[in-house]
């Protein structure tokens, strides 16, 4: 097995990566960073494409292994596409769920008029061979949804349960495993990158 190096310690994202690269029959395993004592790199870009390889290069000249960052967060046009690529420290602290959310919806409350509030989660995925790679592999996948006034379900992680998918009647939150990967941001941006990694 071929392993590379996930630059997160996040459990969902690891989850929803390694299923799917499994799927893909890549004979890949993922490995978070954290396992190798490599810590966070200092996300310094000003977009999703920046830190995502900002990311992949950090925990992969740490580790001399190739490595794959996500960057991911929501947009939300009526507020300047913000929380954008502070989504994971929205309200200050980094992964704060509880807090994240609560701030999105105080943001939010001035705009709730009766018509939805439309909202859409961006991931960008880069991959590099090495530290140095000149040319890393970057896929984007979006999701356009709605941003619901008060969280619905148990599942998933992040904004899941204030951002909801008008086509099934239910929360990210709400939805179960395949279903997620198969609709969500990360699943069509690792399906490109899976793609592309098969074609190289």
């Amino acid at each position: 097995m071929k392993k590379i190096v996930l630059a997160s310690n996040n459990k969902g994202k690891l989850s929803e990566f390694q299923t799917l690269f499994d799927k893909a029959n890549l004979g890949i395993t993922i490995v978070p960073q954290g396992e190798l004592g490599i810590g966070d790199a200092i996300e310094n870009g000003l977009s999703f494409i920046e830190n995502a390889i900002i990311k992949a290069r950090h925990a992969s000249r740490a580790s001399g292994l190739p490595a794959l960052a996500d960057d991911s967060g929501l947009c939300v046009p009526v507020l300047g596409n913000a929380p954008g690529i502070y989504s994971a420290r929205f309200a200050g602290l980094h992964g704060d769920d509880g807090a994240n959310n609560t701030k999105l919806l105080q943001e939010l409350s001035p705009y709730r008029n009766g018509t939805p509030i439309v909202g859409k989660f961006v991931c960008v995925l880069a991959y590099v061979r090495h530290g140095d790679d000149p040319l890393p592999i970057i896929a984007q996948g979006e999701w356009v949804g709605e941003i619901l006034d008060m969280p619905q379900g148990e599942n998933g992680f992040g904004y899941d349960p204030l951002f909801y998918v008008p086509s099934l009647g239910k929360a990210s939150a709400e939805l179960d495993k395949d279903t997620k990967n198969a609709l969500s941001h990360r699943g069509q941006a690792l399906q490109k990158l899976i793609k592309q990694l098969l074609e190289s």
